[in-house]
């Protein structure tokens, strides 16, 4: 039998995205400011308890070690709140081509290219092959 989620976990998964995505700088910079120094992995929900972005937190939770040894920063954007960044929900939406009515998780390289987009979460299994490939991963620049 397949556990069910209610609102209540998925608010507690999303509130331990926020801690997560604080925890590399205390203070939310724009993603502008962060490139070069951090890749990120963007999270848009239409709204707070979207089962998907639940699902992709939970993953991220188990993986904060391999996240924090890779700099990795987390943003959220669920309807028109942003966490993790200082950036606005719809400049963000509009500039990676997200619609509001729909769930998508990207990974965006150090040089702020989008390396992986998906409308479905990203195992971390994913993620840590797809960071370790790239360019500055492999020269030794974290």
């Amino acid at each position: 039998m397949r556990p069910t989620t209610t609102p209540q976990t998925i608010a507690a998964l999303l509130l331990t995205a926020c801690a997560f995505a604080t925890t590399a700088q205390a203070t939310p910079q724009t993603i502008a400011t962060m490139r070069d120094h951090r890749r990120i992995i963007l999270i848009a929900a239409p709204q707070a308890n979207d089962p998907q972005a639940a699902a992709q937190t939970a993953i991220l939770s188990h993986w904060t070690k391999q996240a924090d040894e890779r700099d990795i920063s987390v943003i959220t954007i669920t309807g028109p709140t942003v966490t993790g960044s200082a950036d606005n929900a719809q400049s963000l939406r509009r500039r990676y081509h997200l619609k509001p009515d729909s769930f998508q998780v990207l990974l965006i390289g150090k040089d702020g290219h989008v390396a992986i987009r998906s409308a479905h979460p990203i195992t971390a299994v994913h993620l840590q092959s797809a960071i370790d490939a790239m360019p500055m991963r492999q020269a030794g620049q974290s």
